[in-house]
Parts: C-alpha cells; structure tokens; sequence
C-alpha cells in the first residue's frame, strides 16, 4: 500500500483538471502544465479530487504510484503559486547581474557566464550576491537552479561559490604549519 499514492489531491478553485488518456492537464490562474502519465498508472478525476491508482502490486507499478501521485499533486500546485529556489553567491568579486530575461554570472573565470531564462522561468536578483528563480513547474525550477549552481559549486576550504540558500557547507582545515 502506497501512503502517498493512495492520497487523494483537492483540486483548488480556479483549477481544472483535464485526463486524456495517459495525458494530464492542469490549468490554473498561474498557467498551464502537461504530463503523459506511465502506462499503467490511471489517473480518474471526480468531486473535485484527484485520483490515482495501479492495476498491481508489481514493484514498479508500486513506485510509479506515488511517484504519479506527488508529480499531478507538484502540477497542481504550481498553478496556484510559484515554486522558488534561492541560490546565495559567495567569494570576492562573485555576483549576478539580471541582463534582459536571463542573468550573467562573474565568478572568478576570464569570462563572464550567461544564463538565459528558459521558457517559464523568471530571475530576480534581491541583490548581488543573491538569485532567486521562480516558476510553475517546479521541476524545471529546480533543474535550473541546479545548472546555475554547477557554473562555480561551493569549495569546502574557502565557502566560495554558489550554493542554495539552506545548504550548509562543511569546511575544511587548511594545511597546519610545519612543526
């Protein structure tokens, strides 16, 4: 028994939910999102929720259960409210600067590095050491905040580069003196 799969999803107000076959769509006052669900996953919308269900208890129909499930729930979601991820820049002479839709980075190399804006994703940029990305798939956020983070990841000796705002990064001890 999947604990999450088995959950129904309320469907909010403004929201509509259309299943074609194996495709799903969610409309809502943010946008519109589209997924093709896995073969043997069904996916039955009725009184304003959300229903997902497996023909067995084969182990990969029991994973795409409640993978299905938190994937229409992420949709359903993000049509009401955006998803963000904060990224915080750190090093001397490191920072973001919004340049049209996307952004261009200065992280220490001879060059800077451009990032443009895939299609519904917008950058806000609080400051210049800060980002934050936002939009309505949340995978798609997430992907994207990833890339960005692997232009200059965090080195452990000195915390420089960009990491996510709640991410902690263990520090190492540099070389101790001769003795």
């Amino acid at each position: 028994m999947s604990r999450i799969g088995n959950k129904p999803i309320k469907v909010p107000e403004g929201v509509t939910v259309t299943v074609e076959g194996q495709k799903i769509t969610v409309k809502g006052p943010k946008g519109t999102l589209e997924r093709t669900v896995t073969e043997p996953i069904k996916v039955e919308v009725k009184d304003g929720e959300i229903k997902v269900a497996r023909p067995n208890d084969e182990p990969i129909n029991r994973s795409l259960h409640g993978l299905t499930r938190s994937l229409i729930n992420n949709m359903v979601q993000g049509t009401v409210k955006e998803f963000e991820r904060k990224l915080e820049i750190n090093g001397i002479g490191y920072r973001v600067q919004k340049k049209g839709t996307g952004i261009v980075l200065i992280l220490g190399y001879s060059h800077p590095v451009e990032v443009a804006a895939p299609a519904g994703i917008t950058f806000e940029v609080p400051s210049q050491n800060e980002l934050t990305i936002k939009g309505i798939d949340k995978e798609l956020v997430g992907q994207t905040a990833a890339i960005i983070r692997t232009k200059r990841p965090p080195e452990v000796y000195k915390g420089k580069g960009i990491k996510y705002v709640e991410e902690t990064i263990r520090r190492k001890e540099g070389k101790a003196g001769k003795k």
